[in-house]
């Protein structure tokens, strides 16, 4: 019977509180023994050598099926927006 209270006893099974829980980063750092992303890393892109460009057409053309669609999609959104028909 001792045993059997040993192992239900509940302040071992009691959940951990939130300030003694390690968030992702600090267990990653027990696990690897150096804290990561480490001092100097380079990062993944060099986005200030990126260039963005505009190359469509001025007007962009849609299809009469295009503008079908939305309207059966999104007409209701149309309406309210913009005050449709009523």
């Amino acid at each position: 019977m001792s045993e059997y209270l040993r192992f239900c006893d509940i302040a071992a099974m009691a959940k951990p509180r939130a300030k003694d829980a390690l968030t992702a980063s600090q267990q990653l750092e027990l696990l690897i023994g150096f804290p990561w992303p480490y001092a100097g890393r380079p990062p993944r892109y060099n986005l200030s050598t990126w260039t963005v460009t505009d190359d469509w057409p001025d007007p962009v053309p849609v299809t009469l099926d295009e503008v079908e669609l939305f309207e059966r999609w999104f007409g209701d959104l149309f309406d309210e927006l913009l005050g449709g028909s009523e």
